[in-house]
């Protein structure tokens, strides 16, 4: 399968996350309790994964997997990295507004190029840097809304504290996304042994958020395994399905691709739900939304497009001995 094919699948499958979300309200809110899609989104990659292992298993005894516990105890940790990350937003939003965070979210796409250099020393060439730094632009330039409104005053006017707050959420997402991929690669075991071992410890954490808002609660509406499907209906479903076959896509990008496949991805992503928007909820598309789009088509472009075709190279062909010669010659005829 080509990294181009899984990509562009995981740009519709991002795509569409959040027309689904939006589409499973009622009334403004959810029917659901909505911390009961993460953990049966982690279930349901832990059971494709599985059964994709137990069909590798059979069909090529040799599978490799690694069980030793100095090994198997490195996967829980993007799951606590991600548990940080998501107390450190909701720490965010309480000094920042909507569209600021959206806007300052946009660091984790420079973050991670830095991290993937750093830690994964991987190394990008001028015109990749560029291109990041192109893709951070242009999907912030299309968040931006006119410079009338007073959102646009509100960009530069919270605490400091929501600012530091936010790079800290950009850098734990873009941490967390590298060590993944450190994960997926630092040997070659099957890919379906280290989602087992990921989504085992994914679902673990996910049940303990379910279980510690119990406690908060006081379990007065029950146990949370009573009341897990309660509200759900097709279109709940689907978010499910939706958000754990976008798992099972990123993991597969992490083994065979690499982390900036994915920003571009899930970047292209937020700009194709823009574009439904508009036909969807009858969102008003701006000029800075085009600008954005067209940026991030130029990003694009110059981050995986051969260098030859975005700058002229010198030639460096040979000259062929028969030339050689000749000119040998004419040097000859002049002394």
């Amino acid at each position: 399968m080509q990294w181009y094919f899984v990509a562009a699948l995981l740009t519709v499958l991002t795509s569409s996350q959040g027309i689904l979300t939006t589409l499973s309200q009622s009334n403004g809110g959810y029917k659901y309790n909505y911390a009961t899609v993460p953990f049966l989104a982690e279930v349901f990659k832990l059971l494709v994964s599985s059964v994709l292992l137990w069909r590798e298993i059979r069909t090529l005894p040799s599978t490799r997997m690694t069980t030793e516990w100095k090994s198997v105890r490195l996967f829980p940790i993007p799951s606590i990295i991600y548990l940080i990350h998501n107390n450190v937003q909701f720490a965010t939003l309480t000094y920042v507004d909507t569209s600021t965070y959206q806007i300052m979210g946009n660091l984790k796409i420079v973050t991670t190029g830095i991290l993937f250099r750093l830690f994964l020393r991987k190394k990008l060439s001028n015109l990749q840097w560029m291109a990041i730094v192109l893709l951070a632009v242009g999907t912030t330039t299309s968040q931006i809304k006119g410079c009338g409104q007073t959102s646009c005053d509100s960009l530069f006017s919270a605490p400091i504290q929501g600012y530091m707050l936010g790079i800290l959420s950009a850098c734990l997402s873009a941490l967390a996304g590298v060590y993944t991929e450190f994960l997926m690669k630092k040997n070659n075991d099957s890919l379906y042994w280290q989602n087992v071992q990921l989504y085992t410890f994914g679902a673990i954490f996910n049940m303990g958020r379910l279980v510690l808002d119990d406690f908060r609660g006081g379990f007065e509406k029950g146990p949370w395994w009573q009341r897990l499907l309660n509200g759900y209906d097709l279109i709940t479903w689907m978010v499910v399905l939706n958000l754990g076959s976008t798992g099972l896509l990123v993991s597969w990008l992490m083994k065979y691709a690499d982390n900036i496949v994915k920003v571009y991805s899930t970047s292209m992503a937020m700009l194709l739900t823009m574009v439904l928007s508009v036909y969807l909820f009858s969102f008003k598309p701006t000029l800075q939304l085009f600008l954005g789009i067209v940026i991030c088509m130029m990003s694009l472009h110059m981050y995986f497009a051969p260098p030859n075709m975005l700058v002229d190279l010198p030639s460096t062909s040979k000259a062929s001995p028969e030339s050689l010669k000749e000119i040998s010659i004419d040097r000859k005829n002049e002394s």
